[in-house]
């Protein structure tokens, strides 16, 4: 809970010495229990100190210490205990703090009797120590400033939700102007492109290889700014592509030709989102560089559930050997840089056998 700080303890000390020369300078009875008397005002002034860590232990001890001094013959009014009851107050504890007060209403006579052996002296004598009125006042003083501070968090949150919304919408337009401003240029691209390769191979052309790329590429580049938009105008009900999309991943891989296969090995446990996001764009970008890059004839998509991290491994037949080392390009970086942001390892590099292997390994805290 932290230390007391020094404002507590200042003003701890400052009441203790108040009510210490109080009851120096006030007449007592002469009933040989002065010493305990001055114990019971100065330690009923520096519990205080711990008024905001325990407030009604605190309450407790200063009422305790109130009626202990006025038993002792000390006509010193009870202040530690209205700053008991204005701190329990303030944290909430109101019902406690009415019924301390209604002890010590009735407790208060009974302790100045001990000492005055007079009835009427003694009802007295508790009035002046601790009268209704500024019961009512510290209990009403700390229940204002208790709804101040419930106002104060109330506004917090609500401008922090105001900023969420605003973060939000600027999200969507985003968003928006992405779509105006690509989209369109992109599918005229993609089509102009398609309709080429079309009339080409039509009329029985030979289709020139920048041409086969560049409607790849349209594809490619429309798959993204689809993918791109989903995350921005992710509000919880259309979440991004996940491990669950990974089989239409390899189902669209099929259609280009590739013998594509998925294995999933280990129990299926929920994983984080960012994982989850991860482990989809890794494939989809494994998949990609396959078809585009590697001239092959089959891949694997291997995914492997382990108690403590998400293995994702994709393999292919392509034309890599280990005497050619791979070029990291943009699809590699970023594989890498989504890998290493969550703490976890990439390998991306020519197999043995020939062919290229991705495998990625994302810890997953199943604490959490």
């Amino acid at each position: 809970m932290g230390r007391i700080s020094v404002g507590d303890w200042a003003i701890a000390i400052c009441v203790a010495a108040v009510l210490l020369v109080t009851g120096l300078s006030a007449d007592s009875s002469s009933s040989g229990l002065d010493w305990l008397g001055y114990a019971l005002l100065t330690g009923s002034g520096l519990a205080l100190a711990a008024r905001r860590r325990a407030p009604i232990p605190v309450l407790a001890v200063t009422g305790l210490c109130a009626v202990g001094y006025q038993a002792a013959g000390f006509d010193v009014p009870a202040v530690a205990f209205l700053f008991g009851v204005y701190a329990a107050v303030r944290a909430g504890h109101r019902v406690v703090a009415v019924a301390a007060s209604v002890a010590m209403l009735a407790a208060l006579p009974l302790a100045a009797l001990v000492s005055l052996h007079d009835m009427g002296e003694a009802l007295a004598q508790a009035r002046g120590a601790l009268e209704i009125a500024w019961l009512i006042a510290a209990g009403a003083a700390g229940e204002a400033l208790r709804q101040a501070e419930r106002r104060a968090d109330e506004a917090e949150r609500t401008r922090e939700e105001t900023a969420r919304r605003r973060a939000d919408e600027e999200r969507l337009h985003i968003a928006r102007e992405l779509h105006d401003s690509l989209t369109h240029q992109i599918s005229v691209i993609k089509v102009q492109a398609e309709a080429a390769v079309h009339v080409a191979s039509k009329r029985g052309e030979p289709v020139p290889e920048a041409l086969l790329a560049i409607r790849e590429a349209g594809r490619e580049a429309a798959r993204e700014l689809r993918a791109t938009l989903e995350v921005l105008r992710d509000d919880g009900k259309n979440p991004p592509h996940g491990l669950d999309h990974v089989p239409e991943l390899v189902e669209r891989a099929r259609t280009t030709g590739l013998d594509a296969k998925l294995t999933i090995e280990g129990n299926r446990d929920d994983v984080p989102a960012a994982v989850d996001r991860t482990a989809y764009r890794i494939v989809q970008e494994s998949l990609t560089n396959i078809a585009r890059h590697a001239a092959a004839t089959t891949a694997s998509v291997r995914i492997d559930y382990r108690p403590d991290a998400l293995v994702i491994r994709v393999d292919d037949d392509g034309k890599a050997t280990p005497d050619t080392a791979p070029v990291p390009g943009v699809g590699l970086l970023g594989m890498r840089e989504r890998v290493t942001a969550l703490g976890g390892r990439l390998r991306a590099a020519p197999r043995g056998g020939g062919g290229f292997t991705v495998q990625a390994e994302l810890p997953v805290d199943r604490t959490s």
